[in-house]
């Protein structure tokens, strides 16, 4: 039986899935400092490693590596919750700021085929960024951290989100867009094609395990998704 992603003529991709934080809005500082803050409360702060930790990877992991690192006894959603909080605060009077040609990109991109959010980032804090810049009716699926067990550079992000999306069986014609490294691996061993995304990757990721790497999203056309897959 063909399915309708793969149906879907030859040259058009099956879904694109993208990453959040760093590839839509810029707030991987605000994520950094969230979590910092929130950690303060409980009475410790985060070395420059755990910091730098935190850009790219998902709660679980970021939860995992804290409770280890510090001895502490707390639950995931606690943590989330607190650090929401103070991103909230920190971006009080901005709201999330778009990278650069985001939203005009997801906007052409979604007359083209199925869009999804797989993110590291909390529920809420997808949401929050989403509904922000104005983007979220544009996509079908849109995971948080609590959705999967496994963050990046596991692939259980990407495949929720094609099985959600109906494409799992053509993981070969999706195509995920990232600005880290664990993301960029998390797509591939998702099956897909990767887009890395350099204008958001702040602290300087290899994005070399990309099949291509652009500037910024405004570079992502209709021709290269075609050429991908």
């Amino acid at each position: 039986m063909t399915s309708e992603s793969d149906a879907r003529p030859i040259g058009i991709p099956a879904a694109i899935l993208f990453d959040l934080d760093g590839t839509l809005v810029d707030s991987e500082r605000e994520n950094v400092e969230s979590v910092v803050l929130a950690c303060r409360r409980l009475g410790f702060d985060l070395s420059e490693d755990e910091r730098r930790f935190v850009i790219g990877h998902s709660w679980n992991e970021i939860h995992a590596l804290i409770v280890a690192n510090h001895a502490i006894s707390i639950e995931m959603e606690v943590l989330i919750a607190s650090a929401v909080d103070e991103k909230r605060a920190l971006l009080a009077n901005t709201g999330y700021r778009p990278l650069p040609a985001a939203v005009e990109t997801v906007r052409r991109l979604a007359g083209l085929c199925p869009l999804a959010i797989a993110s590291g980032a909390s529920r809420v804090e997808v949401r929050d960024a989403i509904e922000s810049i104005g983007v979220a009716r544009y996509f079908q699926v849109a995971l948080g951290a609590e959705d999967y067990q496994r963050g990046k550079p596991a692939p259980d992000a990407y495949l929720l989100a094609m099985e959600r999306l109906g494409v799992r069986s053509a993981a070969r014609r999706c195509i995920v867009i990232e600005d880290a490294t664990p993301g960029i691996l998390a797509g591939r061993a998702a099956g897909a094609r990767v887009i890395g995304v350099s204008i958001g990757n702040f602290v300087g990721y290899d994005l070399s395990a990309a099949d291509v790497v652009v500037d910024t999203l405004a570079d992502i056309t209709d021709e290269l998704c075609a050429s991908l897959v």
